[in-house]
């Protein structure tokens, strides 16, 4: 049975086009994924996210639970109430069961927001992995959660919220039933907030009224695309560890933390990475898709486009892309029955309204 989150009659009201999306029915735009898109970059915008999973995992092993659980290390956190962390949540093989933020809240208290795509399986998980551990797994279906992002969205929040929200990114607040989180998806400023299922029609009509624009699904793909953030399912998932997923900098192998997937990673560092996560920019007529064949002149092994689409900011096709080691600078990419050059980029392609690549 398909779902709704609290805010649907919002999304009918201000005509947005209804789609099913990991069994939720959810507004991939309000009239047009493009304009979306630029009123994010250049003024703000507003989405509802609420599909995604609230978990909070409570208790005195809290800590040490999460330590084995996660590939990045959460005492880096714990000892700021707010502090956010990102990291990916690893199967024995090293391969990613899903990413997420992990929030810290007290001593005994996490708070982490995982994809829907994944909930089942993600809870599964906990559950699995909390045997020898004194602690509990609450999830949160009473929450839902907006974001406002863009360049104007932190002080019409501001405004809207009704007190003074000076804090740094990644980092997050209570104030009363609401958990406003200076994080976002867009590559852009802004907050997540999360409040009562009840609460949440008022909060967003309030946004509305202030002049910030309903976003959909679709424009959250090509923000997050744009600023190089991964995507569950498409650029990672448990055929892939995050070595391979240009997520390196999520994984903590400094000290001697037993993670579950640590050896496996260990592994495949001592044998020598055979692929990367790169940007493409296609330098010929097209566009480049999911799954399209990525080819170099100079080498037999291939690649493959895990995310494609068209950039609204740059005004050309981009896409992320798993490639051999050994493959730079320039590309082919199969489209159809023509091999169109890309050059291949650092990522990320757009932050905070600037274009980062030539």
């Amino acid at each position: 049975m398909i779902k709704r989150t609290a805010l649907y009659e919002q999304h009918i009201k201000c005509q947005g086009k209804m789609v099913d999306f990991g069994g939720w029915e959810m507004p991939i735009h309000y009239g047009s994924q493009i304009e979306e898109h630029h009123l994010v970059r250049r003024k703000s915008g507003l989405f509802d996210v609420s599909h995604m999973t609230i978990v909070d995992l409570k208790g005195a092993d809290v800590k040490a639970y999460l330590s084995q659980i996660l590939a990045n290390d959460v005492n880096k956190i714990s000892s700021i109430p707010g502090k956010a962390l990102y990291s990916c949540l690893l199967n024995e093989y090293g391969c990613v069961i899903d990413d997420l933020i992990v929030y810290f809240m007290q001593d005994k208290w996490f708070r982490v927001i995982v994809n829907s795509s994944t909930r089942e399986k993600d809870l599964a998980w906990f559950k699995k992995q909390s045997q020898d551990f004194s602690l509990e797994i609450i999830e949160q279906e009473h929450l839902a959660m907006i974001a406002v992002q863009g360049p104007e969205s932190i002080k019409i929040a501001n405004k809207i919220l009704a007190i003074r929200l000076d804090f740094k990114p990644f980092s997050a607040i209570e104030s009363g039933d609401i958990f406003i989180a200076r994080t976002g998806y867009t590559g852009e400023d802004g907050y997540e907030i999360i409040c009562p299922n009840e609460q949440v029609s008022e909060l967003w009509q309030q946004f509305i009224e202030a002049g910030v624009a309903p976003c959909g699904l679709g424009a959250r793909d090509t923000l997050r695309l744009e600023a190089g953030m991964n995507l569950y399912g498409n650029d990672m998932d448990e055929t892939q560890s995050p070595l391979e997923s240009g997520l390196s900098w999520t994984v903590a192998m400094k000290d001697d933390r037993a993670f579950i997937g640590r050896s496996a990673l260990q592994q495949q560092l001592d044998k020598g990475l055979q692929y990367k996560l790169v940007g493409l920019i296609l330098e010929g007529k097209g566009m480049m898709r999911d799954h399209q064949e990525i080819i170099s002149d100079a080498m037999s092994q291939t690649g493959e486009i895990t995310s494609g689409s068209f950039s609204p900011t740059m005004q050309k096709s981009i896409a992320f892309a798993r490639v051999p080691m050994a493959m730079n600078d320039n590309c082919l990419v199969q489209i159809r029955k023509k091999q169109v050059p890309a050059k291949i980029v650092k990522l990320p392609f757009v932050r905070n309204g600037n274009v980062l690549v030539a």
